[in-house]
């Protein structure tokens, strides 16, 4: 994209969320009907008309556009393609729980390229391209960076697994949980957007599909983090389940090889 289309599609995520974001806060704490899918996760009505006039607002905007969504599958198209998680953490806002997100992505050929991850109920947001990431606080707008962190042992850890994971993938998670500094379970999506504040150092997740980490890549980058699997291969629409996210390098590499496998 050359830069005007840049920032029209930077601003056209930012539309998206907050036309998602209304939707989200009308079911939020109200009755809701949770059902399951195929493998047992919880999904509402919320999930699927926040996707559905996602999409609808996509197909008007960009026609030419491919999409790749959490409820209704993948419309691959050309180059570009929009990522949607209506909401990411449905367990926590089916518990009325404000921790949970709506993401937004572009992938362009196999790189995400824009990212975006909004928090509904507690009206945060941050936006990134991998260049830059910067957080949104209602009406304050403000460049953000990872923090400095290089060692395990001085990592503030977040960690969330949507299903039990395997004994043996448990085991690799709670041995480097034991190593850092502070470990807490649970946070979603909100915890990238910590990790890209500074506010946290590492991430670490099984279980998931590319709509939970694509949008998540431009601004973990942006911000100056690292993310990939738990190789350290980088992520795109064909990788794996197992995410890593990292404020630095050396840290990155540290993980690694704590959760390495013979």
């Amino acid at each position: 994209m050359d830069p005007i289309e840049h920032e029209q599609a930077l601003g056209f995520a930012q539309y998206l969320a907050d036309v998602g974001g209304r939707i989200a806060r009308r079911y939020f704490r109200g009755p809701l009907e949770i059902s399951c899918k195929p493998d047992q996760s919880p999904v509402t009505v919320a999930d699927f008309e926040i996707e559905c006039t996602l999409r609808q607002l996509i197909r008007e905007r960009y026609p030419h556009h491919g999409i790749i969504g959490e409820e209704y599958g993948s419309m691959r198209a050309g180059d570009y393609n929009w990522v949607i998680d209506p909401i990411d953490g449905t367990g926590s806002f089916a518990m009325a729980n404000p921790l949970f997100g709506i993401l937004i992505g572009l992938v362009f050929q196999n790189e995400p390229i824009i990212g975006l991850i909004d928090l509904p109920a507690l009206k945060e947001r941050w936006i990134g391209d991998r260049k830059f990431a910067k957080f949104i606080d209602r009406d304050q707008v403000r460049v953000v960076k990872a923090s400095h962190c290089h060692l395990i042992e001085e990592a503030r850890l977040y960690l969330s697994t949507p299903h039990p994971a395997p004994h043996a993938e448990a085991n690799l998670i709670d041995t480097l949980c034991q190593r850092a500094a502070v470990a807490y379970r649970g946070c979603d999506c909100y915890a990238y957007g910590l990790l890209a504040s500074g506010h946290c150092d590492l991430v670490v997740e099984s279980g998931l599909e590319p709509c939970d980490y694509l949008p998540l890549i431009p601004v973990v980058t942006g911000a100056g983090g690292w993310i990939t699997d738990w190789n350290g291969r980088a992520l795109g629409l064909a990788s794996g389940d197992r995410v890593l996210a990292a404020a630095t390098k050396p840290l990155l590499d540290a993980a690694i090889d704590a959760l390495a496998t013979s």
